[in-house]
């Protein structure tokens, strides 16, 4: 499984996504959806800052803040480029797409041969797209009939920033402080079931 060398800003922040090749199902159990962030804390985390996360039973979504540490100087250009980020997210496809092949007895490629990362703080992007795009990827279980309230669905970092779980995977008050979400629980649950138009995402 190879994914193409996408070009990502250090300190940008990005939406991540794939899903499974033909739109089959990548995740048949909780222990894939557990291996899959055990994988994202290898291969991800070392390079970028994982600000959210929702792993939906044929698709992923990350919102990503790429570092400096993941990031390599583009020859005769001001700017930078993620190649160690784009090689670690084609670390974590290769290597959960191999062993979700093995454990099924199966070949071919599981996820879509394009991994795709859309800039959310470009200077084209609504002053608070990056949030917006935050609550939509923790509604998709609600909005799939997967599950009849965000705090639900196990895997998304909704309980961590709802304050119903402890999980270290991803930086919530980074991401307080980026997205400007509400630090109050009460008022941070108000906030995200307020339901995102998908095309305020997709059409862009």
């Amino acid at each position: 499984m190879s994914t193409a060398i996408m070009h990502y800003e250090a300190d940008s922040l990005y939406h991540v996504y794939n899903r499974g090749n033909n739109g089959q199902q990548l995740f048949f159990r909780p222990e894939h959806y557990h291996h899959f962030l055990r994988l994202v804390r290898r291969t991800i985390v070392p390079h970028a800052n994982l600000l959210a996360y929702c792993l939906m039973p044929n698709h992923f979504h990350l919102l990503l803040q790429p570092t400096a540490a993941g990031t390599l100087p583009t020859p005769g250009s001001a700017s930078t480029t993620t190649q160690p980020l784009s090689r670690g997210i084609g670390r974590l496809l290769s290597s959960y797409g191999q062993g979700l092949n093995v454990e099924l007895g199966r070949q071919g490629s599981v996820f879509q041969p394009k991994t795709k990362g859309k800039l959310l703080d470009g200077p084209f992007c609504e002053a608070n797209y990056p949030a917006v795009c935050f609550h939509y990827l923790h509604q998709n279980p609600v909005r799939a009939g997967l599950a009849p309230a965000l705090a639900d669905w196990p895997y998304s970092s909704y309980r961590d920033y709802a304050g119903l779980r402890g999980g270290t995977l991803y930086q919530r008050e980074l991401g307080h402080a980026l997205l400007a979400l509400p630090t109050n629980p009460a008022e941070f649950g108000r906030e995200s079931a307020m339901l995102i138009d998908p095309t305020r995402v997709h059409g862009r």
